[in-house]
């Protein structure tokens, strides 16, 4: 982008500030214009679950329900488990990444950033290398180590797993968030008596929290959404997650596509992510920022 270039001598005083306010009111029609554009299929989507299913799969399609119905969401039902089963064993496996992978990555990330190590750099590029291997180039391996470990079929051992691959980014994340902190904060709350260990609840938390959003964010995401590591691990439908749930109701009878179910599947899956996003919107671009300006 380049600068505006200024208005010509003798212009009026007041163009510089209608040519201004011309290209604002254009940066918000654009702005308009694309948000239409991307919640147009979130709107029809959520709107697809509430219909009846034979209305969901009808040709052409409506775009208001012509009838009201839950039905689609009974869809996720299977084997005796219900939809609530699927959304709490969601909940469990993503809250136990969140925490796992937040406290972790707190941890490792201040040791990197404020400890005096040997080889750190060394051992801080072995760590973040990890974001070079695919996941799924890695699976087998994890799940035969989760075997031996008797956590196949686990939500537990699924959280360890999603942790284990979020934490490479998240400790990259906190660790420059760390090294944000000013050298002058530390050094007096190391004169006003805090510890290495002390000073790290005390003081740093509360200065590196939009670097904690973040991570928590990107690990409540992964944890939420992930499929082909569930897929590999569970194989008891009462221990299904989400996505798993979705691929499973998408099939009615005679091989057709239940589309009213996979509507319903994306409006539950898709919900509690946007809304969590937009909640934690200033702090996510916050903590993205962190450490790029010293």
């Amino acid at each position: 982008m380049t600068a505006a270039k200024p208005p010509a001598l003798g212009a009026p005083a007041g163009a510089w500030s209608r040519r201004s306010r011309r290209r604002a009111r254009g940066r918000t029609i654009a702005a308009i214009v694309i948000a239409v554009l991307f919640g147009l299929p979130i709107a029809y989507t959520i709107l697809s679950s509430f219909k009846s299913p034979s209305e969901a799969a009808g040709i052409p399609a409506t775009i208001w329900p012509q009838t009201w119905s839950v039905e689609n969401y009974l869809g996720f039902n299977s084997a005796g488990v219900t939809i609530w089963t699927f959304i709490a064993n969601s909940v469990v496996v993503t809250l136990m990444t969140v925490v796992i992978t937040t406290v972790a990555s707190v941890l490792a990330g201040y040791v990197f950033a404020k400890f005096p190590i040997r080889f750190k750099p060394a051992l801080f590029a072995l760590f973040v290398a990890v974001l070079f291997v695919p996941y799924q180039a890695l699976l087998l391996g994890i799940f035969s180590v989760v075997v031996s470990l008797h956590l196949n079929n686990s939500l537990f051992g699924l959280a360890l797993i999603y942790s284990t691959f979020q934490l490479p980014f998240s400790v990259f994340m906190m660790r420059n968030s760390f090294e944000s902190v000013p050298r002058e904060i530390v050094e007096a709350a190391e004169m006003d008596g805090c510890g290495k260990i002390t000073i790290l609840p005390r003081v740093l938390l509360r200065l590196v929290a939009p670097g904690i959003v973040t991570v928590a964010l990107f690990a409540f995401l992964a944890g939420w959404n992930e499929f082909l590591a569930a897929l590999v691990l569970l194989n008891s439908t009462g221990d299904f997650t989400l996505p798993i749930a979705l691929v499973s109701a998408r099939q009615g009878q005679l091989m057709t596509i239940e589309w009213g179910a996979i509507q319903a599947g994306v409006t539950v899956t898709m919900v509690p992510c946007v809304v969590l996003f937009m909640l934690l919107q200033r702090y996510y671009v916050a903590g993205l920022v962190s450490g790029s300006v010293k």
